[in-house]
């Protein structure tokens, strides 16, 4: 495999470079003096960033990008062999990295790095994190799956030897990543249209344990189901927590009127330290926990990491509250699996609305059929529900489902469940039905956020 060095820059062009993930990168490797050209479908805010920054960005993607001078190439998950670049890069015989490899030999150039994994809340507890380690003047390299504003972004470049990024699952692109430091949040049933069941999933994230050098740590989840198939014969130290459960357990939870979680931090049965939050939910408290045993193992200072903590006002699209129409909050999050749909609704059920519309958009077909019954279960904890059709996002075939089968399932419960196949009758209907004191909750991966916006007149 191709080695990236700090200490000899070379050119890098990437395929697909306007992607949130690839963007970042690119930036990292720009501010290290490496030369960096690219090329997207089309002109972006974060393409336009880049360009300022240095990178020479093309459109659209096309064989002829590929100049002579490059050295390596870097493409995305979503790159299949068939794109132009793609094929004129082989067809060159330049060296060739996926988008997660090369974030593995990023980290390689950093004696401490930590990479953040699990099929839930990963760039909630990168964001956390990041908060901690700034306020403990680590000045860390950032790598965060979605746009935190304390850095004005999805990437942070800083000058010291701490590094630190998400791990995504999907298609097994951790397992490019050897940190010195790794967290497990949780483990389910997830993208299914690659693992073959929950046992490949938890096969993988196993080797993602494995791969943590032998002089680091695993802070782990105290909640995953069969803990010992993920830690037992480890190299590297492992350390668990929870909430009321594990080496560092949250205790004495309070929750304010906002939802957002105060709790005392307990190793051992003793007090580390009482911390408050501003994000809201039960699995935000879990979140930071996780960050705080990774805070105490980097040697961090108690106060300092509860400053950190308190700064923290959440990332864009996870509960993020966009406004108030005619006295209608609308909030929206990127809740896309039953079990971050649950939590989200959770916590929403704190706050005193006096109803909550959640507007779900499902995403993937194989990801809808698949969870379908938890799906259900999970919009239930909403007072009335209404689902936009399917986001289809990397697959082509429909397997014969649509929303409408989820609001059949959920009328058959009695509940609430109204389907429209357009966003214009979604908006329609949510003008006419919300009244003052209720919450609109835009929830999924997909565009559904527009509709939030559009109430608001953005």
């Amino acid at each position: 495999m191709y080695q990236i060095n700090y200490n000899q820059p070379v050119h890098v062009h990437f395929i697909g470079i306007g992607g949130i993930s690839m963007s970042g990168l690119a930036a990292v490797l720009l501010q290290r003096g490496f030369t960096v050209s690219g090329s997207d479908m089309r002109e972006s805010p974060l393409t336009k960033w880049l360009t300022g920054l240095g990178a020479s960005v093309s459109y659209p993607q096309s064989a002829g990008n590929l100049k002579d001078g490059i050295d390596l190439v870097v493409y995305t998950a979503a790159i299949h062999p068939d794109n132009p670049e793609f094929a004129a890069a082989q067809a060159k015989g330049l060296p060739m990295l996926s988008r997660a490899e090369l974030l593995g030999q990023l980290m390689n150039n950093y004696s401490s790095s930590v990479a953040v994994a699990g099929t839930h809340g990963k760039t909630t507890t990168t964001s956390m994190l990041s908060h901690i380690m700034m306020k403990c003047e680590l000045d860390p390299t950032i790598s965060v799956g979605g746009i935190l504003p304390s850095i004005g972004g999805n990437v942070r470049i800083g000058a010291s030897e701490h590094f630190l990024t998400e791990a995504c699952e999907y298609t097994n692109s951790f397992l490019s990543l050897f940190p010195t430091l790794g967290i497990i949040l949780n483990i389910e049933k997830d993208h299914l249209d690659f693992f073959k069941d929950l046992e490949d999933i938890r096969r993988s994230f196993r080797r993602f344990a494995e791969q943590i050098s032998g002089e680091g740590a695993l802070v782990i989840n105290a909640k995953i189901s069969g803990l010992d198939a993920f830690t037992d014969g480890l190299a590297c130290r492992v350390v668990t927590y929870g909430v009321g459960c594990g080496d560092y357990q949250a205790v004495n939870i309070r929750y304010d009127d906002n939802g957002c979680g105060s709790f005392d931090l307990k190793r051992e049965g003793a007090l580390l330290g009482h911390f408050t939050l501003h994000v809201p939910g039960e699995h935000n408290v879990s979140n930071a926990c996780a960050a705080l045993a990774a805070g105490f193992l980097l040697g961090l200072s108690a106060d300092r990491m509860a400053e950190g903590l308190a700064e923290f006002a959440g990332t864009e699209r996870r509960f993020e509250k966009k406004g108030e129409v005619g006295g209608v909050t609308i909030v929206d999050d990127y809740a896309h699996h039953p079990t971050e749909i649950r939590a989200t609704l959770e916590t929403a059920r704190k706050i005193p609305y006096r109803q909550v519309w959640c507007v779900f958009q499902p995403h993937t077909y194989t990801r809808t059929q698949t969870l379908m019954d938890d799906f259900v279960a999970a919009l239930s904890l909403a007072d009335k529900v209404v689902l936009a059709e399917i986001y289809a996002a990397r697959e082509t075939d429909t397997l014969g489902i649509s929303s409408d089968l989820l609001r059949q399932k959920l009328s058959d419960l009695g509940r609430d469940a109204w389907y429209f196949p357009t966003f214009d009758e979604i908006e329609t209907f949510l003008l006419e039905n919300c009244v003052p004191g209720d919450l609109v909750l835009t929830m999924g991966a997909g565009d559904i956020f527009k509709v939030g916006e559009k109430l608001l007149g953005d």
